[in-house]
């Protein structure tokens, strides 16, 4: 499957989870995107786009089980949730509520917003490792309190690659009346995503990561009930050049002069997965992991963050890695070993993250395993 992809061959990559990996293919396509615009720019700006844009919404809508009304593009997980948190009408007293997994850019958009709307974010500690998902939840609803009104939190986390039982965390927060804003941006093209059944207030993704659409595509939906309380970002033309009949859609989907080539890539993306048996390559890529995830842990002697099962794990890991200067670890992993990998500090701890995807086999797990078996033996 490395043949597929763009990737330098002599590279062992294991960092998929960061930024993806696009197949020839979808770039192929991406491209020819980018020269139909160019073909005639003033026919695709003021005329094609909006269709195309439909065309692109309803094939994802299709892959996570949603209204396409209900989604729209976006270049990035933090452009959205930017979105999302300046248009929030919050009280002073209001608490949000997250976790010590989240991805670090996402806290520092609450923490900054914060300071201005006047909100609380707590960000709770939950315990490791992880258990059952019925003692998950309880450690998570330890946080909440009477002010609590929103609940961010990832869908699979950033720095220990953790899926976290959402459905439950949605289920629970409707009942109580809490807001809840899903960072998913680890999910799509990783493992099954079905929108309608979580039934999250807001839910964002990255279509570049799993999917391996091109960098710049991904995706915010907002349950149809909520799309008053979002605002665009830009304020552009709107509804005056926007034939869509949805309101959320026309002022947010166009937001000035802009590559639209990775969003209407993403059918190409999808299409790519489902031609080459994705079910097939997730599931071993998932033995992969687990298997690998053993093995580093007897030669690293660290506790794992959860127990190795789809419940809580896919196709990504992290570990604790008892070292005092992470760079130098990375460095010496690409510069002697060809092995692409994070080595990020967490919650105190110095974490290694790897990530197999259809290019990654059998070999390039060994590879991390001696490797790192060489630097700590």
């Amino acid at each position: 499957m490395k043949e597929h992809y763009l990737l330098e061959k002599n590279i062992i990559f294991l960092n998929h989870g960061s930024f993806g990996a696009c197949p020839k293919s979808v770039f192929k396509n991406y491209q020819n995107w980018q020269r139909l615009l160019e073909n005639q720019p003033v026919q695709f700006f003021s005329h094609d786009v909006y269709k195309y844009l439909e065309e692109s919404r309803t094939h994802l809508s299709n892959l996570i089980t949603c209204d396409s009304d209900d989604i729209i593009f976006i270049p990035n997980p933090t452009t959205a949730i930017n979105t999302v948190i300046r248009s929030l009408m919050v009280d002073k007293n209001y608490e949000v509520l997250t976790s010590n997994h989240e991805y670090g850019a996402m806290i520092r958009a609450w923490e900054w917003f914060s300071k201005n709307k006047g909100y609380t974010l707590t960000q709770k500690h939950l315990r490791i490792p992880f258990t059952t998902r019925d003692k998950f939840l309880d450690n998570l609803w330890e946080g909440i309190t009477k002010k609590t009104k929103i609940i961010f939190i990832s869908h699979i986390t950033s720095p220990t690659a953790i899926i976290f039982p959402v459905e439950e965390i949605c289920h629970r927060a409707r009942n109580e009346g809490i807001l809840t804003i899903i960072d998913g941006a680890h999910v799509p093209g990783h493992i099954q995503l079905d929108i309608s059944a979580l039934d999250p207030d807001i839910y964002i993704g990255a279509c570049h990561k799993w999917l391996s659409a091109p960098k710049g595509s991904s995706f915010m939906y907002v349950k149809k009930d909520t799309q008053d309380m979002i605002d665009p970002l830009i304020i552009s033309w709107g509804k005056e050049v926007d034939p869509s009949p949805s309101t959320f859609i026309n002022e947010n989907q166009y937001q000035g002069t802009r590559d639209f080539s990775p969003y209407l890539a993403v059918p190409t993306a999808i299409n790519f997965q489902n031609d080459n048996n994705w079910n097939l390559v997730k599931a071993r890529c998932k033995g992969l992991t687990k298997k690998t995830l053993i093995s580093l842990q007897n030669v690293l002697k660290t506790d794992l963050l959860c127990p190795i099962n789809d419940d809580w794990l896919a196709q990504m890991a992290s570990i604790q890695i008892p070292v005092n200067d992470s760079t130098a670890i990375k460095n010496k992993l690409l510069n002697n070993y060809n092995i692409e990998i994070p080595i990020f500090k967490w919650d105190n701890k110095n974490m290694l993250r790897f990530s197999f995807n259809a290019y990654n086999d059998e070999s390039d797990s060994i590879a991390l395993i001696d490797a790192i078996n060489k630097i700590f033996s």
